[in-house]
């Protein structure tokens, strides 16, 4: 498994972004009206909505089920039965599709330094189950937070544009920059404190595997 990938956020309908024993990441992208084609999902996902929008789902023993949702909002989708989906906003909108590969997860002790409990300020679980955390990051302008470890793989998906400075435990600095769409997948852990280094605030996603 390749311990650092970082693609962004591609044009095309629909695009796979990563793929590799944990996880498939796909961007697809929906224009007003299109419907896809009947279809099923076999794994579970989480999907984080790049855009605004609604559909409308149809699945084949006649169930409905009709979605709207917001810019940045996440949902876990689990595998399910052959369906149709049809883009019912007046807007195109992307969805970046996590489908996890692994069937079941593990219990995972979290340290001190896990970001939630070490700046709630900053970090917030919006979704967690056997398989995933999925944790928000929001900073405002200049904001710092203290040191944190990131323990487990991970795809992030940038909301916004983040220009940071990160202090590793040892004291050496190092400054990431990332556009806002970019999708980025890290199999390492890491610790690391941070500071925002622009006058306007970023968000960011963190989508965490207890699979392996």
């Amino acid at each position: 498994m390749l311990p650092f990938l970082m693609l962004a956020l591609l044009a095309s309908p629909s695009s796979v972004v990563v793929d590799n024993d944990l996880v498939r990441v796909v961007l697809a992208q929906n224009t007003p009206g299109q419907k896809s084609g009947l279809h099923k999902h076999d794994r579970n996902r989480v999907m984080i909505h790049v855009d605004p929008g609604a559909m409308r789902l149809d699945f084949q023993n006649g169930g409905v089920k009709e979605v709207s949702f917001r810019a940045g909002d996440v949902r876990w989708d689990p595998a399910g039965g052959f369906h149709t989906s049809e883009n019912t906003g007046g807007t195109t909108y992307r969805i970046v599709e996590i489908e996890l590969k692994k069937a079941s997860g593990f219990a995972v002790r979290w340290s001190a330094l896990d970001p939630p409990t070490v700046d709630p300020r900053h970090y917030k679980v919006e979704l967690e189950n056997e398989q995933v955390r999925v944790v928000r990051a929001r900073y405002n302008p200049k904001d710092s937070a203290p040191m944190h470890e990131h323990a487990l793989p991970r795809v992030t998906v940038n909301l916004t544009s983040q220009n940071v400075r990160l202090t590793l435990p040892d004291g050496k600095t190092t400054d990431l920059r990332r556009a806002a769409g970019e999708i980025v997948f890290t199999a390492t852990p890491g610790s690391h404190s941070e500071v925002n280094l622009e006058d306007r605030p970023f968000e960011v996603l963190l989508v965490e595997f207890k699979t392996n």
